[in-house]
């Protein structure tokens, strides 16, 4: 190899290099470029010598990177194959570029020194210690050349320490050789880094105020930076003995660097991490130096110099840290503080309480937030909860909070000193008005806690403010509300101020009930304060929904006082029917559309009645005429409420009647009170509009051509008779309940007996009412169903033919996106009639649901043993399912069948339950398995024609819905067949749509996930136990991770296990265990759901391996497979003889042997594979220093024989 080659190849190189990053340059030139620049890497024999030639001094930037660049892909691709002199000669030639090959510390581009430093660790990782014992002495020797050299050894220390140790980039044996190593030599390193850092911080200190020498001062405070950094990579993990070391000399300078503004973020990061150390309690104890009197007034001035700077951007960064050190010193604090530590309450824990007050007051949201847990945490422990001197900050924090509870600092806006801060922290309002609604309920818990410890003086606060409120003049602000003139908007500051003060007073005075005895409430002053709120009259929506809040808050009070309990009624009546437009009661056909502020007080008002009757039945039921005479003059006036309001009048009459504990005079007052739903209901009209669809959509104005959109609604009063009777029926079903006590029962004539299974047998009062409208219920679920059929879609007039489609809502909170703020309150709850149109259809459908849903907990044996019931729903509720869009399905599932099945007892089984669900499983498989095809093949053929018609979010939205549709049907099998402790989950009506759910990485399925006797019932039912299995497996190779975790972890095995005694067919089991592994083919990028199906493979392949030798042949067509360590396993499993491998041995062999079919991130396929050869291994015996040793690898050599010094 000669000069001229190599100054030949590199003058190309520097073109092509050029040619690479000129913007100028065409797309043909750069590739051709790039092609000959990978080509030479990939081939050329002398990429040392060139990329050394190019790594030059002389050289720009850009093309001294590339010469570095090629030095670092010789170093990880090439090593294995490169002759040892070869090695040597590049090693001394790197550790030259560091001594003297680059430019000065502050003249250097920091991506050279990057890939310098990489370069060395990338050397490191293959031959340190054993074929290089000197390198830490070679380091050491290089940064006494300068601060240059010390910098990049920085660099090195802790590249090294992220790749081995945070990252662990590298195969387990090189990984702890090195680990090991670099914990034998930590006291050197560390005392390496303290030093330099001391030094080079001395002497920045020293020259930073002569200019003459402000050059070499910012080259000192470079490497001090580099320093803390470094240490911030090793303080993590270290023994915490290096750390507390020489009476924790590290964290008293760290300390003591919080002052130097240059070098503060580092020094507070570094404390952070040091702080927040777990470990035994023992070893953390030192961490308490930093309640000493140096730590506490370094940690002090530092914020409050920061802070007096005003808002620039790294101060408050370095601020957040700070804050996040006070945080992390309380959990220390509060972990070692009674425990067998020895450890008092540290002298100087006011001052502490002082200035994380100091922090829990700051303007910015952001910060006031990061201290909630750690309040919460002290208020909570026991000792310190005693201390005298938290006792004393608890006011404080409760005045902090009235203050912090007020939603402002939005970042649009300039109306507090909140919100410039938070145009740092939140893109945008909606982002920060997500944070707030987390913040508010998280100070919402740690008020409650801190008036645990004072709950009387949390009371006297709330009274104060309310007062003031109750006389405050109304404040709306620029913002002026859409709902009237002079109302507030969300953003007005009289409501901003109302909002916080209810919210704090439902807190504490919640709490001070729990907490204080009966004689020690203060029942005078709750009463006055109920008595001022109840006089308190206000037409603003929003205000009044606070009042309404602080009438429930206060509403305890009542217990000691029943006689103001007609007042409290009254004056929740009064808000039912509230209007800001007085006339709209009357005139209905041109009434304004109400607003949601207003549709929000009625309801609120409603639920309240509700909620008073649901948790104080006994104080109420003495008013009990009183309260029926008030709901019946309502509902004597049609247009006067809407449905939904009615019944839940009407259900709190039906939760106080549940007090009467007397079978007929209940059963005779629902009677009465369904009487005109009865009439209405069952009336030859109604029943031809409910049992055909042709008439039912005339009659609900569905195929009417609208002209006025907003104003005209022919048919609304249809609509909302039907709503009427469904909404009735749902609360009648839902509230009317026998006694719970079996005696009172008894007494009361609502006790039928036992069934066999010692389940006692009750009678609900509402059973005779709610079972005579039955049948024109599964009437109207079979005709809402075929409104889907093509030819009813079509039927639909020219303004409604979108009425069946999705409410825009629905739609916004499947792809997560937020609504806007003010429109929430503001706009109208529908704003055309064809919004009304798509609401009613989509309430009707889920209400109908929860009817049957509710209707077994509600009438148990008497809604069971209707008489063919499992063919009446199959030929209503899960009629026409093939036109029924996903997301009427789900809630269908989810609202109706899941509680039916779950309440259903085991003597309805064969009847009821088999009959609907083996039908329903075959079908939703089919359709799962359809729509999950499309979208596989949607995603293959990248480019369609078809997508004009179809745009984007449509097929998001779709793909989104199927994904959710088969979490529903995965989580109904599982609730059906495995766990009764899933009961529960995913109940709520929120969309799961959050699939970066923290996945656990080693999920190993409870070993006793049993079937449950439902399931053991259902698989015996060959059409049922087919269907599911077969959804079950299929589903693991859906693109869903969730629910392919799921699945794995709590249905697949449990199945399989049941029918592992039958007769298995032997393609049957190579299907099971082929659709595992495809499983992995496409989950395994997840490391939550790749554990979960490696476990299952694991499981199938050991059970099932030794009867059924075809799971061998489905082994050999996994790619790369090793077909000698296949035999190795096989032949371990298949002979009982030989002692067992641990568990954990043989499922890592397992998972070795499947690796070729386990699916890798987009990112790491086509990554072209490093190789990290292992070095003989280390002595086991502790060994007094490397240096001495020489040990003899496999050719004899020494291991300095390498790397010579």
């Amino acid at each position: 190899m000669s000069a001229e080659q190599v100054s030949g190849l590199c003058e190309q190189l520097v073109k092509a290099v050029t040619v690479i990053m000129d913007p100028a340059s065409t797309q043909r030139y750069r590739l051709e470029a790039l092609k000959f620049c990978e080509e030479f890497k990939e081939k050329c024999p002398i990429c040392v010598p060139c990329g050394l030639k190019l790594a030059e001094k002389t050289q720009t930037a850009i093309v001294r990177h590339f010469g570095l660049q090629i030095l670092e892909h010789v170093v990880k691709y090439r090593w294995n194959n490169m002759p040892r002199l070869e090695k040597v000669y590049l090693k001394n030639n790197v550790m030259g570029l560091i001594s003297s090959g680059t430019q000065s510390i502050l003249e250097e581009e920091s991506h050279i020194k990057d890939v310098l430093s990489r370069i060395v660790v990338e050397m490191i990782k293959r031959e340190w210690p054993q074929h290089w014992p000197d390198m830490l002495k070679e380091l050491d020797t290089l940064s006494k050349q300068g601060e240059t050299q010390t910098e990049l050894v920085m660099f090195i220390l802790l590249r090294l320490a992220e790749d081995v140790v945070t990252f662990q980039t590298l195969p387990t044996q090189r990984r702890r050789d090195i680990q090991q190593t670099l914990t034998q030599n930590m006291e050197k390193i560390f005392s390496f880094l303290l030093t330099a850092l001391q030094q080079n911080v001395n002497k920045y200190r020293l020259m930073k105020t002569d200019l003459a020498q402000e050059p070499k001062a910012q080259a000192n405070c470079r490497v001090g930076i580099a320093a803390l950094n470094t240490l911030a990579g090793y303080i993590d993990w270290v023994a915490l003995s290096h750390i507390t070391a020489d009476n924790c000399k590290l964290l008293e300078m760290l300390c003591l660097l919080l002052n130097e503004p240059e070098l503060q973020v580092g020094a507070a990061e570094c404390l952070l991490i040091a702080v927040s150390r777990k470990g035994k309690l023992e070893d953390r104890k030192p961490l308490m130096v930093l309640f000493g009197d140096v730590a506490m007034h370094c940690i002090l001035s530092a914020a409050q110099t920061a802070d007096g700077e005003g808002l620039v951007e790294k101060h408050y960064v370095f601020l957040k840290r700070l804050c996040q050190v006070l945080c992390a010193l309380g959990s220390q604090l509060c972990a070692l503080l009674g425990s067998d530590c020895n450890v008092e309450t540290p002298a100087n824990f006011g001052k502490y309480l002082e200035s994380f007050l100091a922090f829990t007051t700051h303007p910015s949201q952001f910060l006031r937030s990061s201290t909630q847990i750690t309040w919460g945490a002290l208020f909570r422990h026991e000792v310190l909860s005693r201390d005298p001197l938290l006792l004393a900050v608890v006011p404080k924090y409760l005045r902090a909070s009235m203050t912090n509870l007020v939603k402002v600092g939005f970042p649009s806006k300039a109306d507090s000193p909140s919100c410039e801060y938070s145009r740092f922290d939140f893109d945008s309002d909606e982002d920060f008005n997500a944070f707030f609604n987390s913040f508010r309920a998280q100070q919402g818990e740690v008020m409650r806690m801190a008036c645990r410890l004072d709950p009387l003086t949390g009371f006297q606060m709330a009274g104060e403010w309310l007062k003031y409120q109750l006389t405050a003049p109304v404040d709306t602000g620029p913002t002026n509300s859409k709902t009237g003139e002079g109302l507030c908007s969300i953003f007005s500051p009289s409501f901003v101020q109302w909002d916080a003060m209810t919210f704090f007073s439902e807190s504490v005075i919640s709490q001070m009930f729990r907490t204080m005895d009966k004689d020690e409430i203060p029942v005078n002053d709750g009463i006055d304060l109920l008595q001022l709120v109840l006089n308190f009259e206000t037409k603003d929506p929003l205000i009044l929904s606070c009042v309404l809040t602080n009438v429930s808050a206060l509403f305890p009070f009542v217990t000691y006082r029943p006689e103001y309990l007609p007042q409290v009624l009254s004056k929740l009546f009064a808000s039912v029917t509230f209007e800001v437009v007085e006339e709209s009661k009357f005139v209905v056909s041109v009434q304004a559309p109400r607003t949601r502020a207003v549709k929000n007080v009625r309801r609120h008002a409603c639920s309240s009645i509700i909620k008073m009757c649901r948790d104080y039945p006994q104080l109420v039921l003495p008013n009990f005429e009183m309260l029926y005479n008030h709901v019946k003059q309502l509902l004597s006036n049609e247009l006067l409420l809407t449905q939904m309001e009615k019944c839940a009048l009407m259900e709190a009459l039906v939760l106080i009647s549940n007090q009467f504990k007397d079978y007929e005079r209940q059963k005779a007052f629902l009677e009465e009170l369904m009487a005109p739903v009865a009439g209405l209901w069952l009336s030859p009209e109604m029943q031809r509009v409910l049992s055909d669809p042709e008439a039912f959509i005339s009659y609900v104005g569905a195929d009417n051509k609208i002209s006025d959109p907003v104003l005209e609604d022919p048919s609304g009063l249809n609509r909302s008779r039907i709503s009427f009777c469904v909404y009735t029926i749902l609360g009648v079903v839902k509230r009317a309940r026998w006694p719970a006590a079996t005696e009172e029962a008894k007494a009361g004539g609502f006790f039928l007996g036992y069934l066999p299974s010692g389940t006692p047998m009750y009678r609900n009062p509402c059973t005779e009412q709610v079972l005579k409208l039955f049948d024109n219920l599964l009437a109207l679920i079979r005709t809402h169903n075929n409104l889907y059929m093509p030819e009813m879609v079509a039927r639909l007039g020219d303004t409604f033919a979108k009425a069946l489609d999705m409410l825009e809502v629905e739609k916004n909170a499947i792809l997560g996106l937020p609504q806007p703020l003010l429109e929430l309150y503001d706009s109208p709850v529908y704003k055309t009639v064809l919004e009304r149109m798509q609401g009613f259809f989509c309430t009707l459908y889920d209400n109908c649901f929860h009817i049957l849903g509710n209707a077994g907990p509600s009438m148990q044996q008497d809604f069971y043993t209707v008489e063919g019931l499992a063919s009446q729903l199959l030929s209503s509720a899960f009629n026409n399912l093939n036109n029924i869009p996903d997301y009427r399905l789900r809630p269908m599932l989810r609202v109706f069948v899941k509680p039916l099945v779950l309440s259903c007892p085991a003597e309805y089984y064969e009847t009821l339950v088999c009959p609907m669900l083996g039908p329903l499983f075959t079908y939703l498989h089919m359709r799962l398995s359809q729509k999950w095809q499309v979208i596989n093949q949607r995603s293959m053929l990248c480019e369609d024609d078809a997508a004009d018609d179809n745009p984007e979010s449509q097929e998001m939205l779709e793909e989104q819905l199927v994904r959710l549709l088969t979490r529903e049907v995965m989580d109904l099998a599982t609730v059906c067949c495995v766990s009764k402790k899933g009961v529960e989950q995913n109940t709520t009506a929120a969309v799961d749509g959050d699939d970066d759910e923290a996945m656990a990485t080693e999920v190993t399925p409870p070993a006793n996930a049993e079937l449950t006797e439902l399931g053991k019932c259902l698989m015996k039912q060959e059409d049922v136990c087919t269907a599911v299995l077969i959804t079950a497996y299929t589903s693991l190779s859906w693109k869903d991770t969730l629910s392919c975790q799921r699945t794995t972890t709590q249905l697949c095995w449990p199945l399989l296990k049941q029918v592992l005694p039958g007769n298995l067919l032997p393609d049957a089991v190579s299907w099971f265990f082929t659709s595992v592994l495809k499983g992995l083919q496409v989950h395994g990028q997840h490391d939550g759901c790749m554990a979960a199906l490696v476990h299952l493979a694991f499981q199938i392949y050991e059970a099932l391996r030794p009867r059924y030798g075809e799971l061998k042949a489905v082994m050999e067509q996994i790619p790369d497979i090793q077909l000698d360590s296949l035999e190795q396993f096989d032949s371990k499993l298949l002979n009982p003889t030989l002692q067992k491998v641990a568990d954990k041995r043989r499922k890592d062999h397992f998972k070795r042997l499947i690796s070729g079919c386990i699916g890798k991130p987009i990112g790491e396929q086509f990554r072209k594979e490093v190789h990290i050869r292992n070095l003989p291994s280390l002595f086991k015996k502790v060994k007094p220093s490397l240096e001495t040793d020489v040990l003899e690898n496999e050719d004899g050599e020494g291991f300095n024989v390498l790397f010579e010094p």
